[in-house]
C-alpha cells in the first residue's frame, strides 16, 4: 500500500538525461515511481528503465555486511585493513603505487571526497572513472576548443532547432526521454529536419529524414568535408571568426586535403547532408558514444566543433555542438576532477597556480604535479605490479573494460583489491580482498549533474540495506584512519556540497566557467538548476588565455584495428533499450528482460549466408584475447562484414556473452578513451548438440557450454545450449531440484519436454531440441509456482491467447497482441496502437518497432 504522504523528489540513476522522479515509498521497502512533471529534463516523462525503478530496490542479492576474504566482518576491521594496507603500500612504494577507480553512478559528494583523498592527501592523480569509457573524448575535445570542459547549450536547443544532426547516437534507445522531446518538437515543427549519422541503422533512424550509414570511424572525414562546403558556399561567419576564433585557416587547409573516400556513402546522400547543414542556421549536432568511443574520438569531437565555430552557430538558441553523456553523474565527476588528468572545478592539474589554490583550500599536505593513469593504463599498471593496491567503487571493470579477461587476471593477481558496491556477486566483486557494502539509489542523498549542466538532488526514501554505508562516509572514514582526521571530519553530504560550492568560487577567480557560488548553501532547498546560465559562447568568451576558441587542423585516421584474413569482421558494441551497463540494477527487473533477454549479435543476411549461420542459432566470435557465444540476429540494420553486439551481459547472467573480452585495448592518444566501436573478430557458427529454453523457481548456474538467464515473475528464465545430456530427467532435476517429474522425450528426434512439480506447484520446466525451440516464453515464466496444468504444451491453452514476445516493456504488450489489434480493430497508426493498447505511450522507445509491425501488416494485407 502506497503512502498518501507527499512524494519525494529525486533523480533517476540511469543515463545522463537526469530525469526527475517522484518516489512514493510504501513503508515496507517498496516504492511507486512516476516522472516529475516539474523537472526541466523530462517534464514527467520516464523511459522503460526509469519506470521500472521500483522493481530494483529490494534486498535480494544485496551485499549486507563487510567481507574480508569472502567472510563477513565488521566495519572497524574492514576499514582498518583498507587504511593500513593503503598506508603501508604508499610508505613502501610511493603514492603512485595505489589507485582509485570510481564511477559515474557515484553522487557528486562521493566523487568529491574520493578525488580529495587521492589527489590532495595520498598525493597521486591515480584516480580515474568509468566515465573515461563514455565521454573522455568530449572532455578532451571541448578543452582543446574552448579552453575548458564546457557544454555550450542545453536540452531546449533540441526543440528550438530547425535541424538536429545525431552523430553516433541511438537516442531512441540510449536517451529515450530526449528522443521523445525531439520527436514531439519535430511533430510540432513541420520544417524541422533530423539527420542520423551511424554505420548501423537503429530505432533512431526511423525519425530521421536522412540516414547516413557512413563507414565506422570516418566522422572526421565527413565533418572536414562539411567545413570545406561551409567555406565554398560562403557560410563562414567572418565577424565571429575574427573576434572569437583562431586557427580557421589551418583547419580549413587540413580539411581541404582530406578525402571523402573513407565514408563509403553515395555522393547524393553526402551532398544532401552538406546542403541541409550549410543552409540551416539553427542546427544542433548531437553526438554520443559513436563519436567518443574511438581511437580518434577527440578529433571527431573537434571536427564537429570546427563546423559550429566556423559558422558562429554556437551558444545561441537552437544551435551548437551537444554531447549527451551516458551516465547519471558523468558531468558531476568532471566537475569535481574525478578524471586522472583534471583537478576539481575544471582546474588544470599541470597548472602550478591551480594546484596551489586547490591545495591551499584543502590544506593538503601534497598535490600531484602531473596527470595520473587513465582507465586502461591504470589496469595495465595493476597487471605489471606498478599499482599494488586499488579501490574500485560502484563499477564493474571486469565486465566493462576492453580486454576484460586481462583485467580480471590483473585484479586476481593484485596484492590488495577493495571493492565498494551494492552487490557482492558482480564479476569485479569476485576479485576483491575486501568487499564494502555501499548504499544504492533510494538510500543515498546528494547531487548529480546531467548532460546540460543541470544539478539535481538524489534524495533518501529508503533505509540503508543491512549494514551498508554511503560512499562518502566510507571514504571519509578511511581518510581519518589514514591520519587525516580534520580534513575528512564530515558527518553529512551537505557539508561536502557546501565545501564543493566554496571551492568553485576559488576556481572562478581564475576565470573558469564552473562557479556554484550563486547556488543555495541550504542543501534541502536545492531545486534543479543549471550552472553557468542557459548557454555559453554566443558572444565569445572562451577560456583560452586570449579569450578565443581554437579550431584544430584535423585529418581522417582509420580505426587502429583493421580487418584481416584472421579477423575479417568489424565489431561494433553498444546498448539495448531496456538494460543499463552491466545489469547489476536493471537485471533485477523482470519487466526489463522481456524485450531482449539474452546477448545477441546482429549480422547482415549476406554475411550470415556466407558463414552458414541460421536465424536464432548461436555464433562464436573470437578475438585475440577472448571468445563469445551469442544468439544470431540476422538483420539489414548492420552493413555487410560488420557486426553489432550489446555490452550488458556479464558472468552473472551469460558468461559467454561478456563482449568486452573481444574489444581490443586501443585508446585515443589524447583522451585515453577506448575504441569500443571498431574491434575486429572472427565469426563462425557454434555447433550445439541441443538448444533449450527453461524456467526455474530457483536461481541456478547451468552446467552447459552456453547459458543466459534473466529474471521472470517468480523465478528465472534460461536459454541453454551445449552437448546433449544422456538423461533429460536427471538433467532437469539438477536444474530445478527435487519433485515429481513429468516428461515427454523422443531420443531419436532429440526432443525433450520435462517439468518438475513439487506440492502441486511448478518448480521448473525444460524444452529442448536439436534446433532453437519455439515456445511461449513469457507464458511459461508466469506458470512458476502455479498449478502446472498443460505446462508441457509450451503455450497457453485455446482460451488464453499468447501475447507473444514483448515489444512495449513499459506496459508488457506483446507482438501477437499488437498484430491482432491491428488486424481486428483496423489500427492504422502508432497513435492508434497507443490509444488501444497503451503501447508506446510512456517512454516511446518502442514506437519504431510498432511502426515496423504496422508496415509488416500492410505488406501482408496487400499480398493477400
Amino acid at each position: 500500500m502506497i503512502s498518501n504522504a507527499a512524494p519525494i523528489r529525486t533523480t533517476c540513476c540511469y543515463c545522463g538525461v537526469g530525469c526527475g522522479v517522484l518516489a512514493r515509498p510504501d513503508g515496507q521497502g517498496g516504492v511507486a515511481i512516476t516522472g516529475d512533471p516539474d523537472h526541466p529534463a523530462n517534464f514527467g516523462r520516464l523511459c522503460s528503465k526509469g519506470s521500472a525503478l521500483g522493481e530494483t530496490v529490494g534486498l535480494d542479492g544485496r551485499l549486507l555486511t563487510p567481507q574480508i576474504g569472502g567472510k563477513d566482518t565488521d566495519w572497524d576491521n574492514a576499514l582498518s585493513l583498507v587504511a593500513n594496507r593503503f598506508s603501508q603500500t604508499i610508505a613502501g612504494h610511493g603514492p603512485d603505487s595505489v589507485a582509485f577507480y570510481v564511477s559515474g553512478q557515484l553522487l557528486t559528494e562521493d566523487y568529491y571526497l574520493a578525488n580529495k583523498l587521492m589527489k590532495g592527501f595520498i598525493g597521486s592523480a591515480n584516480i580515474d572513472t568509468n566515465s573515461r569509457l563514455c565521454m573522455a573524448s568530449t572532455v578532451a575535445g571541448q578543452r582543446r576548443a574552448f579552453g575548458t570542459d564546457t557544454v555550450p547549450g542545453n536540452y531546449t536547443d533540441l526543440e528550438q532547432a530547425d535541424l538536429v544532426v545525431l552523430v553516433g547516437s541511438n537516442l531512441a534507445w540510449c536517451h529515450p526521454v530526449l528522443f521523445q522531446r525531439l520527436s514531439a518538437a519535430k511533430a510540432a515543427n513541420p520544417h524541422m529536419k533530423v539527420v542520423n549519422i551511424d554505420p548501423r541503422r537503429t530505432a533512431t533512424s526511423d525519425l530521421a529524414d536522412l540516414h547516413l550509414g557512413i563507414a565506422p570511424g570516418s566522422d572526421v572525414a565527413l565533418f572536414n568535408r562539411l567545413l570545406v562546403e561551409i567555406d565554398q558556399q560562403g557560410k563562414t561567419d567572418r565577424t565571429y571568426l575574427d573576434a572569437h576564433v583562431s586557427g580557421f585557416a589551418a583547419a580549413l587547409k587540413a580539411a581541404q586535403s582530406d578525402s571523402t573516400a573513407a565514408l563509403d556513402i553515395t555522393h547524393e546522400d553526402l551532398q544532401a547532408f552538406l546542403d541541409l547543414w550549410v543552409s540551416t542556421e539553427k542546427v544542433v549536432t548531437v553526438f554520443s558514444q559513436g563519436v567518443n568511443q574511438s581511437s580518434a574520438g577527440a578529433d571527431k569531437v573537434n571536427a564537429i566543433i570546427n563546423c559550429h565555430l566556423a559558422t558562429g552557430r554556437i551558444g545561441r538558441p537552437g544551435m551548437g555542438p551537444f554531447s549527451v553523456t551516458g551516465q547519471p553523474n558523468a558531468m558531476g565527476g568532471r566537475e569535481v576532477g574525478g578524471l586522472a588528468n583534471m583537478l576539481a572545478c575544471h582546474l588544470d592539474i599541470e597548472n602550478p597556480a591551480h594546484r596551489a589554490a586547490v591545495g591551499e583550500f584543502w590544506d593538503a599536505p601534497t598535490m600531484p604535479e602531473q596527470a595520473g593513469l587513465k582507465a586502461v593504463d591504470m589496469f595495465n599498471a595493476v597487471a605489471d605490479k606498478r599499482i599494488k593496491a586499488i579501490w574500485i567503487m560502484c563499477t564493474n571493470p571486469v565486465a566493462s573494460l576492453p580486454q576484460a579477461n586481462q583485467v580480471r587476471a590483473a585484479l586476481e593477481d593484485c596484492d590488495f583489491v577493495v571493492v565498494s558496491d551494492m552487490f557482492g556477486t558482480t564479476d569485479t566483486a569476485k576479485t576483491a580482498d575486501v568487499l564494502l557494502p555501499a548504499t544504492g539509489w533510494g538510500e543515498k542523498d546528494g547531487t548529480v549533474t546531467n548532460s546540460d549542466r543541470t544539478i539535481s538532488r538524489q534524495r533518501t526514501f529508503l533505509p540503508p540495506a543491512g549494514q551498508s554505508r554511503h560512499d562518502w562516509d566510507i571514504i571519509a572514514d578511511v581518510g581519518r584512519r589514514m591520519g587525516w582526521q580534520q580534513a575528512f571530519d564530515y558527518t553529512s553530504p551537505d557539508e561536502i556540497y557546501r565545501e564543493h560550492v566554496a571551492l568553485s568560487g576559488v576556481a572562478a577567480k581564475f576565470g573558469r566557467d564552473f562557479d556554484l557560488s550563486d547556488f543555495p548553501t541550504d542543501f534541502d532547498s536545492l531545486t534543479p538548476r543549471r550552472w553557468g546560465g542557459d548557454r555559453f559562447f554566443g558572444n565569445g568568451g572562451f577560456y583560452h588565455p586570449d579569450g578565443k576558441a581554437r579550431m584544430l587542423p584535423l585529418s581522417h585516421r582509420p580505426p587502429v584495428s583493421q580487418p584481416s584474413a584472421a579477423y575479417p569482421f568489424r565489431l561494433n558494441t553498444g546498448r539495448v533499450r531496456d538494460h543499463w551497463h552491466t545489469m547489476t540494477r536493471s537485471g533485477r527487473s523482470p519487466r526489463l528482460s522481456q524485450h531482449l533477454a539474452e546477448p545477441f549479435v546482429e549480422i547482415h543476411p549476406d554475411t550470415a549466408e556466407d558463414l552458414g549461420i541460421k536465424p536464432a542459432h548461436l555464433v562464436r566470435l573470437t578475438a585475440p584475447d577472448g571468445t563469445c557465444i551469442l544468439r544470431a540476429l540476422i538483420t539489414t540494420r548492420v552493413r555487410r562484414q560488420e557486426l553489432f553486439a550489446p555490452i550488458h551481459w556479464t558472468a552473472e547472467f551469460a558468461p559467454s556473452g561478456r563482449i568486452d573480452t573481444l574489444v581490443q585495448a586501443v585508446t585515443d592518444p589524447v583522451s585515453g578513451q577506448p575504441e569500443s566501436k571498431a574491434s575486429t573478430v572472427q565469426a563462425a557458427p557454434y555447433t550445439a548438440g541441443f538448444y533449450a529454453y527453461a524456467v526455474s523457481a530457483r536461481d541456478v548456474v547451468p552446467d552447459t557450454a552456453y547459458w543466459a538467464k534473466a529474471r521472470v515473475g517468480n523465478g528465472w528464465r534460461m536459454e541453454l545450449a551445449g552437448d546433449t545430456p544422456r538423461d533429460w530427467d536427471t538433467f532437469a532435476r539438477t536444474l530445478f531440484g527435487s519433485g515429481d517429474v513429468v516428461s515427454v522425450t523422443d531420443p531419436k528426434r532429440g526432443v525433450a519436454r520435462v517439468a518438475i512439480i513439487r506440492d502441486g506447484k511448478l518448480q521448473g520446466a525444460l524444452f529442448a531440441g536439436p534446433e532453437p525451440v519455439a515456445v511461449s516464453r513469457d507464458h511459461l515464466g508466469a506458470l512458476l509456482g502455479q498449478n502446472p496444468e498443460n505446462v508441457l504444451a509450451g503455450r497457453p491453452v485455446a482460451d488464453r491467447p499468447d501475447p507473444g514476445p514483448v515489444v512495449c516493456s513499459c506496459f508488457s504488450v506483446g507482438v501477437n497482441t499488437i498484430l491482432q489489434a491491428i488486424a481486428c480493430d483496423g489500427l492504422m497508426s502508432v497513435e492508434d496502437i497507443g490509444i488501444a493498447l497503451s503501447a508506446g505511450t510512456n517512454c516511446g522507445s518502442c514506437k519504431p518497432e510498432l511502426a515496423a509491425l504496422l508496415a509488416r501488416s500492410s505488406v501482408k494485407e496487400a499480398a493477400e
